[in-house]
């Protein structure tokens, strides 16, 4: 017996490894709300700037599926910058997580969106927004476990570090240019009411889209 409490021990444990695994998880699910609601915010910026082009490198342009991985990724890239700043003597592997957890997050989104919209719009005819809404979910959540399990897991090399670094750039890169570089290519097709309109990037007319009064 050394007279130490069980959650004193459980304490010493969380941190002997240089990771603070609590700190790692309260900023995982921070970051998880923070997209969730940024990604939210950024639906309808572009059409709220009147269209102005300049947003179009954070905010949707259309209904493509590409158009909505960006609505996550750029709250994510942001919460991560600040993230390390708070996190990166308090963890391993910090710019190879956050790399993974950005590759991961639209994967997910994916995954789980056309699995979902394979079941429904043959069933129904239709897809529904809380399904599509949780799809999105589904994918950030991914990559906040991949971020955690990578963030707390024995360090490793700085080429790894820096192969994180080089994922967050290319993908930075896709994200702020697809209303202009758009592959002929599913994921970047206008996909409104479930249904590919052959249009692509920022579209010509947007009066079948508008949501909110321009008057």
């Amino acid at each position: 017996m050394n007279g130490e409490t069980p959650i004193a021990s459980a304490v010493d444990t969380e941190v002997a490894d240089g990771v603070d695994r609590r700190g790692v998880l309260r900023w995982e699910v921070g970051a998880f709300v923070v997209t969730m609601l940024g990604g939210s915010s950024l639906h309808f910026a572009f059409e709220l700037s009147g269209f102005a082009e300049p947003v179009a490198v954070v905010a949707s342009v259309n209904e493509s599926t590409f158009e909505h991985l960006k609505l996550f990724f750029w709250p994510a890239l942001l919460f991560a910058l600040v993230e390390h700043a708070y996190m990166k003597d308090r963890c391993h592997n910090y710019w190879w997580g956050k790399g993974l957890a950005l590759l991961a997050a639209p994967l997910g989104v994916i995954a789980s969106f056309y699995f979902y919209i394979g079941i429904a719009v043959p069933l129904t005819g239709r897809g529904y927004l809380p399904f599509d809404i949780a799809t999105g979910a589904i994918g950030v959540l991914l990559g906040n476990v991949v971020a955690y399990r990578v963030l707390t897991s024995p360090s490793k090399g700085q080429g790894y570090q820096r192969a994180g670094g080089a994922i967050m750039l290319v993908l930075a890169i896709l994200m702020a240019t697809s209303a202009w570089l758009t592959p002929r290519f599913f994921l970047y097709e206008n996909f409104f009411g479930y249904e590919y309109s052959g249009a692509y990037g920022i579209l010509e007319d947007y009066t079948p889209y508008l949501v909110f009064d321009q008057e």
